[in-house]
C-alpha cells in the first residue's frame, strides 16, 4: 500500500497550489475528503483549542496530537499534515515525534523554529532558537523518517519574519533547506511580493498560511500561484465556523427553550447518516444477524 507520504507528494503533483485544509476531528476529515480536498491538517492550536480546551501556548504533547492522528487516519486516507509545534525537546524527542507521527498514519509534519514555550504565530513576542538549533531539529527529522516512510513530508516553518525581518527569515529558510526540510513554511507574511521573494529564492516548496484574523491577508489561491506558492493552507477555518454556529444553538436554546429557530443552520439527521455511511454500517449489520439466526 503507497505510503502517507508518497500520497502526499502525489497530491502535491496533482494540484498547484495545493490547498490544505484544517480538520480538528475524523468527521471534518470526511466532510473536507467528500468536498474534493486532496490534503488535510491538524493544527496544534486545534488540538489544544477542541481537545483540551486549552490556548495554543505548547501545552499539550506528542501523544496528545497523536490521538487526533489515529482517529483521523483510522477512517480517512486523506494525507494528512500535522503541526509538530517545536518537536517537544531536543534532536531524540524530535526524531521520537517523528516515528509516533508515521506510526499514527500522519503523510508530513511541519516543525517550528520557536522556543519550546512558543506562540501562535499571529502574535506578538515570539522567540526563537538559532539557525543552528533549528537546522538540527530538521537533520532529527529527516533522519529518523528513513526506515518508516522514507517520503514522510518534512515542512520548516521560519517565524523570523515578524521579529527578524524578511531578509533574516530567507536567509534561515536556505539553511533550513539545505538541513534536509522538503519545504518552507513562511508564516505571518504580509505582501505577495514577500512571498514571491521567497519561492523565488528557496528553490523548494513554499507554503502560505492563510489562516483568519492574523498577520496574512486573504490571498486567493490564484494569487498566491501566481507568486510560485505550492501549497496553501487554512488551518481552521471550519473549526472557526463550527464554533460560532455551536454557540448561537446553545444561545438560542437557552434563551427561546427551543431550537426551532435555528435548525436551517443545522446539518440534517440524513445529511448525517449519508456522510458516515451510516446505511452500509446498518445493512452490514443486519447480514451478520440474519447468519447468526440461520445457524
Amino acid at each position: 500500500m503507497t505510503s502517507a507520504g508518497k500520497r502526499f507528494r502525489e497530491a502535491l503533483k496533482e494540484e498547484s497550489p495545493l490547498q490544505i485544509v484544517g480538520t480538528i476531528n475524523a468527521y471534518q476529515a470526511l466532510q473536507a475528503t467528500r468536498v474534493g480536498f486532496k490534503a488535510i491538517y491538524i493544527s496544534g492550536g486545534g488540538v489544544a483549542n477542541a481537545s483540551y480546551g486549552l490556548p495554543d501556548l505548547g501545552m499539550t504533547m506528542i501523544e496528545d496530537v497523536c490521538i487526533d492522528i489515529r482517529r483521523i487516519t483510522s477512517i480517512c486516507d486523506t494525507p494528512l499534515i500535522v503541526d509538530a509545534d517545536t518537536g517537544w525537546g531536543h534532536a531524540f524527542n524530535v526524531a521520537r515525534t517523528v516515528k509516533e507521527f508515521i506510526r499514527a498514519g500522519a503523510a508530513g509534519l511541519h516543525i517550528e523554529d520557536q522556543v519550546a514555550a512558543k506562540r501562535c504565530g499571529h502574535r506578538p513576542n515570539k522567540e526563537l532558537v538559532s539557525t543552528e538549533e533549528m537546522c538540527d531539529r530538521i537533520r532529527a527529522a529527516v533522519d529518523a523518517k528513513k526506515d518508516l516512510d522514507p517520503d514522510f513530508y518534512i515542512i520548516a516553518r521560519t517565524d523570523a519574519h515578524a521579529s527578524e525581518g524578511q531578509q533574516a527569515a530567507i536567509d534561515r529558510a536556505l539553511a533550513y533547506a539545505e538541513a534536509g526540510a522538503d519545504a518552507i513554511f513562511a508564516e505571518a507574511i504580509h505582501t505577495l511580493k514577500e512571498y514571491k521573494e521567497f519561492t523565488d529564492a528557496v528553490g523548494i516548496p513554499v507554503l502560505a498560511n492563510i489562516t483568519e484574523f492574523g498577520a496574512t491577508p486573504m490571498f486567493t489561491v490564484e494569487e498566491l500561484g501566481s507568486v510560485g506558492i505550492d501549497m496553501v493552507l487554512y488551518p481552521l477555518s471550519a473549526f472557526r465556523a463550527m464554533n460560532k454556529a455551536a454557540l448561537n444553538v446553545y444561545k438560542e436554546l437557552r434563551e427561546k427553550g427551543t431550537q426551532e429557530g435555528v435548525l436551517d443552520t443545522m446539518q440534517t439527521r440524513m445529511e448525517l447518516y449519508d456522510m458516515l455511511g451510516y446505511h452500509n454500517y446498518e445493512q452490514k449489520m443486519d447480514e451478520l444477524f440474519a447468519k447468526g439466526k440461520a445457524k
